[in-house]
């Protein structure tokens, strides 16, 4: 081993961090020098963010409360009070392994007890607020969980959630109720923390419920690299950097928190910040980016396409980045944001399974309508639907497992069924279509079960919906397939119409007239039912209810004259 190279796994890390760190707007050297660390023991918490840490009084989180009541926290403080909660959470019988479902909003002690379950080797099951009682049964049943750490304000949620778990309340004053435990005992605990044993990387750290838009949500197993290493991948997307203050816009709960609200920005030693409010306000919003100094900010296509409402030259001090993901974002919310702005929205794409596979990175040329390229340490490739070769101009975008990235899942957890399926042929395969170019940029088409065909020709409802929502009347759209006697299937569009339109023929006629201009003939859409689409909790359309709704019972709809 020469002097040069990393004796430590936090020097590993931190080695390969910087080599991102080093290339961060020049993507061919970043993809060359960049490669994973891969180390047999690694546990985030202790080798990384408390030797970030230690003696350091930079803001780590900084959160603003709708009533604008604000609280900052130092890197060191918040390795003293998740060195607390580990301690407290030790002597109530959490240990190595053992599943733990989070259920906080975003608040302090979430971060505390993320960390401290990181530092004790327990297993994290994030779970958003939202959830009811048959969605925590499930968690609880399946996830085999053995403790929970709720709101207090969701303690009644349990009542009929049996099982012999540890209870922990945060909030209600310390007086969580009969048979739970009170969170804010921890706060008595040392600030020392002794784990006691080494953490293997490959040990499970995450089971995450995914949102479940077409089926029963799959269990995606995580382990102590495959999350906080493989966000190094998202880092880099994303553009952070030491000292930035970066806001991500998502639900506690839901895997896109962990990519944006802790694992990235703490990789890169940046500053989370959190403003918490109970509904929408893009000029709210806007002010509360202008007062933290937000320099990086990420957001999902809903809440973009909200944004744009607002008057967006309000913002003088816009920040250096900003980024999608979730869902594509489409073509005319980018554009309306670079006007306004100078910046570019950076789409980038990954899943609940992996940390983000491709993306636009700072400084790149842009192009149209694609997600970017595959990000370092990721060989993304698509494989042909028919032959299955790889290397297609269009098909299912796969990752080649014979390179394998870190930021990959385990797998399907307790399902070896579907874990096969989906790293078959030695490719992960994302169940999503793309098309590929010459320059190695990928384009979103659509979720393999999405696409349909039309008079034998293949639609892809995300240029259906980009095309509707240029107009002015749609605040959101979803395209389905709807069945015809003449084509077997013609594109139906389910239309959230934007405030001052009104629902009816003419309006729908309106559309049509915008559909015939703007696509294809055998693109067009021709029929459309306005109507509120259905969601998972994390936001995404359930498009596999709509094709139901489509195929035996439409509402009032409306269809273009032939």
């Amino acid at each position: 081993m020469t002097a040069t190279e990393p004796t430590s796994p936090t020097e590993a890390f931190r080695a390969a961090r910087d080599t991102l760190l080093r290339h961060r707007t020049d993507y061919d050297a970043a993809r060359a020098a960049f490669s994973w660390p891969r180390p047999e023991h690694f546990n985030w918490a202790l080798d990384w963010f408390d030797s970030v840490a230690e003696d350091n009084d930079r803001t780590a989180l900084h959160i603003v409360e709708e009533d604008g009541s604000a609280a900052r926290y130092s890197f060191a403080r918040m390795r003293a009070r998740s060195a607390q909660a580990a301690n407290w959470l030790r002597a109530q019988g959490v240990g190595p392994g053992d599943r733990v479902i989070v259920m906080l909003g975003n608040q302090v002690e979430l971060w505390e007890t993320l960390l401290a379950c990181m530092k004790l080797r327990a297993v994290v099951i994030p779970a958003t607020p939202l959830l009811g009682p048959a969605d925590l049964a499930d968690r609880i049943e399946r996830g085999e969980a053995r403790h929970v750490v709720v709101r207090a304000q969701d303690t009644a949620k349990f009542e009929t959630v049996e099982g012999g778990y540890t209870r922990i309340a945060v909030g209600g004053g310390g007086s969580p109720g009969e048979g739970w435990l009170a969170y804010e005992d921890a706060y008595g605990a040392s600030e020392s923390f002794e784990p006691d044993g080494p953490t293997r990387a490959q040990d499970t750290l995450l089971l995450y419920f995914t949102s479940g838009t077409t089926a029963r949500p799959k269990l995606v197993e995580h382990t102590h690299v495959s999350y906080p290493v493989g966000h190094l991948a998202t880092m880099y997307w994303i553009g952070l950097q030491p000292g930035d203050v970066h806001l991500n816009i998502s639900s506690p709960g839901w895997a896109k928190h962990a990519w944006s609200n802790v694992f990235a920005p703490w990789n890169a030693e940046a500053t989370i910040f959190i403003y918490n409010y109970t509904r929408f306000d893009a000029d709210r919003l806007l002010a509360e980016i202008e007062k933290a100094g937000v320099t990086s900010f990420c957001a999902p296509p809903t809440v973009w396409r909200m944004l744009i409402q607002a008057d967006l030259s309000k913002l003088t001090a816009v920040p250096r980045e900003v980024v999608a993901a979730g869902e594509p974002l489409n073509p005319e919310v980018i554009e309306h944001v670079r006007r306004a702005w100078d910046r570019p929205i950076r789409d980038g794409f990954g899943q609940t399974e992996t940390a983000v596979q491709v993306a636009n990175s700072p400084g790149q040329p842009l192009k149209p309508g694609s997600m970017g390229r595959a990000m370092p340490g990721f060989e993304v490739t698509l494989l042909d639907p028919v032959t299955g070769e790889a290397g297609a101009d269009e098909g299912e975008i796969c990752l080649d497992l014979s390179a394998r990235p870190v930021g990959l899942m385990t797998g399907y957890h307790g399902d070896v069924e579907r874990t096969g399926e989906a790293m078959a042929g030695g490719y992960y395969r994302t169940g999503d279509i793309g098309s590929c170019d010459e320059d190695g940029y990928i384009t979103y088409i659509g979720r393999s079960d999405d696409v349909f065909k039309a008079s034998d020709y293949k639609i892809s409802p995300f240029e259906l919906e980009s095309a509707l929502l240029e107009h002015e009347a749609v605040a959101e759209a979803a395209v389905v397939p709807s069945p015809d006697e003449l084509r077997l299937a013609v594109p139906k569009a389910y239309v959230v119409l934007a405030e001052g339109w009104r629902p009816g023929a003419e309006t729908a006629n309106v559309l049509f007239a915008h559909s015939r201009e703007t696509l294809a003939p055998y693109k067009r859409v021709r029929v459309i039912e306005f109507a509120e689409l259905p969601k998972t909790i994390s936001g995404k359309i359930r498009r596999v209810e709509l094709r139901a709704h489509a195929a035996q019972e439409p509402g009032e709809e409306f269809r273009e004259e032939r």
